[in-house]
């Protein structure tokens, strides 16, 4: 080897440190180590704290219908992790970092579910307020839902903000504060939510996939903390000092936990939200709507057509199964069941006492109730109920609000019920009197309703003989040829008074309106009124009638004496499927169907006539604020088989490559990594287009903000070995560059102010280089020196192989971290 004694130093540097000589033994105390990389810093800490936030979200298959949730939650915990690892590699504060992946997470959120954003996921005025509309609309379904719920677009944004939140919290804890154990409780009240509102027991894969992934983070926090891996000193040498703010900051972890635990479990078991019980009147649709009936609507109609009875016994005819009934009314809120407790009740796996109205006399018909999907604390009855049969302990009867019911809420095995399907005819409604009898006083009493729904309800009763032609001619103003219209969207508010709008200007809504309003306005005219809650008759389906989701109904009852509670049913009909009474058809004789009358009655909804053939939803309560996402589906069909192959080709890319690498250790594997790379990113991109397309433009430009720093360090890598193998001139200056640039990659960045020889002493002592290694580095440290004092001369041709040796024993001895492959230091290192 030349020697370079006595030779100046290049200007600007140190004076020349003695040339390596030959390798010593390895003396830990007398070494002079940078600090390592940190767990902070490693590409496995925040893919850890991804994977155990996903698979912590698992748990919410218990109350969340379907698995297209988990798209959009594995989308918001990746664009999480991905900003906080590429920004803390640029050493952003942890303030801004945690600050960042918020407004990703934003911005995602009104991509996907808003239409309003500027340049599509900017958040501007109109898309808060269309975010507001949406989860006001998800947290009504959560509130009324029974779990699971179907997976909306409101039930979506709200699901990918809380497990974004989530992921946000994780990765802050298990990465910039270094203390994942203090993950625990975080994930754990992620468990806890579910757990409380589902009825039953959660998957127990969900619980395992939990405990894996968690296991798996303290594993890996482990591997950095406490043991040398690869090569590498685990940099605890004081680890009192090391340990004060991780315990600090499971401190605080402990105690938010607790509090959020008990904030979060206080909704209770039975799968409801504060607010949805039955005490208290909570506002209705609108002011107007009814406050059960919206829980029952958000509860059942959820999109899709689910089976809730199977009805035998009832033959031909169609009749209302009724629930429930609400009797209080409070002003510009709507209809409820009273405060209090529920009453006493008889039991109902007891002789009954009679309904009012029934003296017993008329024919009994026993009609079996079949449940198939229905869990609730009622139990629905036709006409007036004199006996049930096959009904366990814990089910009460009361005759004045003729319900049957339990304490808790829980699914109900088949029951026959004997009752009373006789009806009234017109002459003996319009010959009975609505006073008297034995029913409460409540029934009649109505406060604080508004002057024009008064004069209006007067009005139509002007010159009516009796109680029944009074209700009738109120009954009969709910038509579309006084501007009426079913719909499952109210007109926009357009008066201070709900009641007042809907029945003077807006005159649009879905049936438990029309009921609320006809209700009032009986009640005004001192006619006793109270709303019935439940289902109309289905659709035949053999010798027996199929009740589903789609026929939850609401409508009138008013009270004669001596002849009990008689059906109103004031909705306008549009599908065919509501019943008609005798009483209130055209001549009053006809019976049973009414399909073939042309008048406008009841209906229950304008969907489906059978679950056999494709609904035609008009609407759904599922989205009660009418606010819609951005659309779905832009993608063409073959992008989910597309997508399907590439997952395929990726994961067979993947192990091939983890094989090759361990296998080979060489070239001939150094593509693998990249293509299994590229076809993971177009997969999760045509995935994405499924959802929308501006999920896929935001992951696309993420991935592509991603592999921005590799790609240009690999640009920069090729263009300099380039150089070196032609023997271009600077090839020398180009090795040298490379060397800084690799030690800088692997966090042992060198200080410009060394000279050659002080540098090349570091790199092969911090980098553990073989005897070939220093071999090659001596042969690369001439040809530097040669070029900078001796510029005349050529290039020798033993730079290029040198170099490479040089590489081939880096790679050997201090093997590249993944976040130094994908975001190089060297690139945003100051030059």
């Amino acid at each position: 080897m030349t020697t370079l004694a006595g030779r100046p130093p290049r200007p600007g540097q140190q004076p020349d440190a003695p040339p390596p000589g030959r390798p010593e033994l390895h003396r830990p105390t007398q070494r002079v180590v940078e600090p390592p990389p940190q767990w902070r810093g490693s590409v496995l800490a925040p893919i850890a704290a991804g994977l155990a936030t996903l698979c912590a979200s698992t748990s919410l298959t218990g109350v969340v219908g379907g698995a297209g949730w988990l798209g959009y939650v594995t989308v918001a915990v990746v664009l999480v992790a991905a900003t906080g690892l590429a920004l803390r590699t640029i050493r952003t504060p942890t303030a801004v970092v945690g600050l960042a992946q918020l407004v990703v997470l934003l911005l995602l959120i009104t991509g996907v579910f808003t239409g309003s954003g500027i340049l599509g996921v900017i958040p501007g005025p109109a898309a808060f307020s269309e975010i507001n509309g949406v989860l006001t609309a998800a947290f009504e379904q959560i509130r009324t839902g029974l779990p699971p719920v179907e997976a909306t677009p409101p039930i979506l944004c709200l699901v990918t903000i809380a497990i974004g939140l989530v992921a946000v919290l994780v990765d802050t804890l298990a990465v910039a504060a270094s203390a994942p154990a203090a993950t625990g409780l975080v994930l754990l009240c992620v468990y806890a939510v579910p757990a409380s509102l589902a009825d039953d027991m959660l998957p127990w894969w969900t619980f395992l996939l939990g405990a894996a992934a968690f296991a798996g983070l303290l594993a890996v926090d482990g591997n950095h903390r406490h043991r040398r891996w690869r090569n590498r000193d685990s940099g605890l040498g004081n680890a009192p000092a090391a340990a004060s703010a991780p315990v600090a900051v499971v401190a605080v972890a402990v105690v938010l936990g607790l509090v959020a635990g008990t904030a979060i479990t206080a909704v209770g078991t039975v799968g409801r939200l504060p607010g949805s019980g039955r005490s208290g009147a909570g506002a209705g649709s609108g002011g107007l709507g009814v406050n059960p009936f919206t829980s029952l609507r958000g509860m059942l109609d959820q999109g899709s057509t689910v089976d809730l009875f199977r009805v035998r016994g009832l033959g031909n005819d169609k009749r209302l199964l009724r629930a429930f009934t609400l009797d209080t009314y409070r002003p510009n809120r709507g209809w409820s069941l009273p405060d209090g407790p529920m009453p006493a009740g008889f039991p109902a796996n007891q002789p009954l006492p009679a309904a009012p109205g029934d003296d017993g006399s008329g024919e009994a018909r026993q009609i079996q109730i079949e449940p198939l999907n229905w869990v609730d604390v009622w139990m629905p009855v036709y006409g007036q109920l004199r006996g049930l049969q096959g009904v366990s302990q814990g089910w009460y009867y009361d005759p004045t609000s003729g319900a049957v019911f339990s304490e808790r809420k829980q699914r109900i095995p088949a029951y026959v019920e004997t009752a009373s399907l006789a009806e009234p005819t017109k002459e003996e409604l319009e010959s009975a009197s609505t006073r008297g009898g034995d029913i409460p006083a409540s029934y009649s009493q109505i406060t604080g309703v508004d002057p024009r729904v008064v004069s209006l309800a007067q009005d139509l009763a002007a010159g009516a003989a009796t109680d029944f032609d009074r209700a009738s001619a109120i009954w009969r103003y709910f038509s579309a040829e006084n501007g009426f219209t079913y719909d499952t969207e109210t007109a926009a508010a357009t008066d201070s008074d709900a009641l007042a709008d809907f029945l003077l200007n807006g005159k649009r809504g879905f049936c438990e309106q029309f009921a609320s309003a006809m209700a009032v306005m009986l009640r005004v005219l001192n006619i006793p009124s109270r709303v019935a809650v439940g289902f109309t008759s289905g659709y035949a389906d053999g010798d027996s009638r199929m009740i589903t989701s789609q026929d939850a109904h609401a409508w009138v009852e008013v009270y004669f004496h001596d002849l009990g509670w008689v059906s109103f049913d004031p909705t306008p009909r549009s599908d065919g499927r509501g019943y008609v009474p005798p009483y209130l058809q055209s001549g009053g004789t006809s019976s049973g169907s009414s399909d073939s009358e042309e008048q406008d009655v009841p209906s229950v909804s304008t969907t489906r006539v059978a679950p056999t053939g494709v609904p035609e939803t008009q609407g759904s309560a599922a989205n009660p604020g009418g606010t819609q996402a951005a659309p779905v589906g832009s993608a063409p069909g073959w992008t989910g088989w597309t997508a399907l192959v590439l997952v395929l080709i990726a994961l067979a890319l993947t192990a091939g490559a983890f094989f090759a690498i361990r296998k080979f250790r060489g070239r001939t594997a150094s593509w693998l990594p990249l293509a299994a790379a590229g076809a993971w990113l177009v997969a999760v991109v045509l995935t994405a287009w499924l959802v929308h397309w501006v999920l896929a433009l935001v992951l696309l430009l993420v991935a592509v903000a991603g592999m921005a720093p590799a790609v240009l360090r690999e640009i920069q890598r090729r263009r300099r070995l380039t150089a070196i193998t032609a023997r271009r001139p600077g090839a020398a200056d180009a090795a040298w560059a490379e060397l800084m640039d690799e030690c800088a990659d692997r966090g042992i960045p060198i200080p410009p102010s060394d000279t050659v020889r002080a540098a090349a002493q570091k790199m092969a002592v911090q980098h553990n280089l073989d005897d070939a290694g220093k071999t090659d580095l001596r042969t690369v440290v001439t040809e530097v020196e040669r070029s900078w004092y001796s510029p005349s001369q050529s290039t020798d041709a033993d730079l290029a192989t040198a170099f490479e040796g040089l590489r081939r024993s880096l790679q050997r001895n201090a093997p590249m971290s993944w976040r130094g492959r994908l975001f190089p230091r060297s690139v945003f290192r100051k030059r």
